[in-house]
């Protein structure tokens, strides 16, 4: 095997005669004769030095020429094809091998395992123990962990069968995948008795073994367990490692110990331990979920990040701005997104939508809008949650006009919004007056095919209500009816307020009764005596319920979407 040192030679060498034919025509005057060894020895070079392209060249012309590849060559182009994303012309080479040898079966078994292909795994295997070729423990632990990630328990079964029957003493690697096997299907009592089996055979676990048994335990619900596994891995002098450390905040955090992740976190440090990348996200996951925004400036992790001491990726980066915006931090966002760019990360839909909320919130208006319609220009397939996110960011700064006509220019512009975009949209025209266009932006939010939700269609009797337009309630309510969709207690008291007496109020109570018929009214609702109000009067109006504290305002846009939670604005 030729070293490192002398690849930039071949590649010179390479580079100045192009190609291997002509290679060859200079050895031959210098007389050197061409034999199937020259061949051989090319091959071996080329493929040690990874030149993928010119290995298949060499085979080819080796054929050419009238040279039978021998069982090396083959192993060689086989090996390679693996490489390039040929398995099955990889597997005709393997098939076609006259005289394989272990390195045959070996090269073959590597790659099938890794491209977790049972089937051809299995039965190369076979044939490489029909042909009396003796399996090395490494080559047992490969096809373990590789039928393990399929959840081919029986070929597991078979394996280990095997190795017992020949012999061999099961290792710390074997027992851990065995254990592992056992908690991806969920048979966490079979994995815990085989912990204890192995304990007990005199091998003992390790920070791995340990690290599968406590993310299963924590993620079935069974935190004592898990705690319990971690006492007992300290007690044999066996420290946390990184991988270990992040499993234990990501998990600790989802069930709610929010502060024992912090402080796995804080002692890092002391055991000399650098955060990577997934720790940072887990801690921000951590962050996000208990609430304590508070804790990002102490953790001082944008300095981290842009002086280098975090090998940072898109991902954590993307939670870092979702986390500075959560946490009421905006102008961090803005200079997070400025440092990305500066080390030259390509931004994604999640950062510009961090970018756009964190620029709202810091009342930098005019540069959202800005980058907008710049984003827009250059991508018009933004995703709709990019619209939405600019324009709910607007309103939650009370900029409706504004948020409005971003709203109309998206539609002009036809780009794809979704339901969240239009009734975020409707939502701003209705607070700034624009009822006519908010009609017509419902209107065309049908003819779209989308479905208006819950929140819109009650924005939009709210506002008929204020206008005491009868009519679009009654069209309203028809709708309502027809999605199923539920009619808010606010409204009803407000229509029961309405001058009764005309044709369109009786039609309107007799399409509350049919509502209330379909479960469409809250249970509040079924015992008030509202729909009651043409027989019992102006008395029945003040026996109506009055709105709970936490439905004061109805024009507060809320929705089970992902991005209402962040555009919600209060009146």
């Amino acid at each position: 095997m030729l070293c490192i040192p002398q690849w930039p030679v071949l590649q010179r060498l390479t580079n100045h005669y192009k190609t291997l034919q002509v290679i060859l025509f200079q050895l031959e005057t210098i007389g050197c004769v061409i034999k199937r060894a020259t061949y051989i020895l090319l091959l071996r070079i080329l493929w040690h030095a990874e030149m993928h392209p010119m290995v298949l060249e060499a085979y080819h012309l080796m054929q050419v020429s009238g040279f039978e590849p021998n069982t090396f060559a083959r192993n060689i182009l086989m090996d390679v094809l693996f490489k390039i994303g040929q398995p099955n012309l990889a597997l005709r080479v393997f098939h076609h091998t006259e005289a394989p040898n272990f390195f045959t079966f070996n090269y073959a078994l590597c790659h099938l395992s890794k491209l977790n292909d049972i089937t051809h795994t299995g039965y190369v295997f076979r044939l490489l123990l029909r042909m009396g070729y003796y399996p090395s423990i490494p080559m047992f632990e490969m096809l373990l962990n590789c039928f393990s990630r399929m959840n081919g328990l029986l070929q597991v079964y078979q394996v280990l069968g095997l190795m017992i029957s020949l012999g061999f003493e099961l290792s710390v690697n074997i027992w851990t995948i065995l254990i592992h096997t056992y908690c991806k299907v969920g048979r966490l009592d079979v994995a815990r008795n085989l912990h204890l089996k192995m304990a007990g055979s005199g091998c003992s676990p390790n920070v791995v073994t340990y690290t599968i048994l406590f993310k299963a335990f924590m993620q079935s619900g069974m935190v004592t367990e898990a705690l319990d596994l971690l006492k007992i891995m300290l007690s044999t002098d066996q420290n946390p490692d990184l991988i270990l450390c992040n499993v234990l905040i990501d998990c600790l955090s989802k069930v709610g110990r929010y502060q024992d992740a912090v402080e796995v976190f804080a002692g890092l440090s002391k055991q000399n331990l650098k955060p990577d990348s997934y720790t940072f996200t887990s801690l921000l996951s951590t962050i996000c979920l208990s609430g304590k925004f508070y804790l990002l400036p102490k953790f001082n992790l944008l300095p981290k990040l842009v002086c280098g001491y975090v090998d940072t990726d898109l991902v954590l980066c993307n939670a870092l701005l979702c986390s500075f915006v959560k946490a009421g931090l905006p102008s961090h966002a803005v200079e997070l997104y400025n440092n990305m760019v500066d080390k030259g990360f390509t931004p994604d839909n999640y950062t510009f939508a961090g970018l756009l909320t964190g620029l709202c919130a810091s009342r930098r208006i005019e540069e959202a809008v800005n980058v907008y319609r710049g984003l827009s220009m250059s991508y018009p397939d933004v995703d709709a949650h990019i619209h939405t996110v600019i324009i709910g960011g607007l309103v939650k700064v009370r900029k409706y006009n504004m948020a409005a006509d971003v709203f109309r220019f998206a539609v002009l512009k036809k780009y794809p919004l979704d339901g969240v975009a239009f009734g975020v949209g409707i939502y701003a025209l209705l607070r700034c007056g624009r009822i006519q266009e908010a009609r017509a932006m419902y209107d065309q939010m049908k003819v779209n095919g989308l479905r208006p939700d819950g929140h819109t269609f009650n924005l939009m009797i709210y506002v008929f209500c204020r206008e005491k337009n009868l009519q679009m309630i009654k069209v309203m309510l028809q709708e309502m009816i027809d999605f199923r969709v539920e009619l808010s207690d606010r409204n009803l008291l407000n229509i029961s307020k309405l001058p009764c007496g005309s044709e369109t109020y009786f039609s309107t109570l007799n399409l509350l009764s049919k509502m209330r018929g379909l479960g469409l009214l809250s249970a509040k609702v079924l015992h008030s005596s509202i729909l009651n109000a043409q027989t019992e009067g102006e008395e029945a109006k003040e026996k109506v319920y009055t709105k709970s504290e936490s439905e004061q305002n109805l024009l507060s846009y809320s929705s089970s979407s992902e991005d209402l939670s962040d555009i919600a604005a209060v009146c």
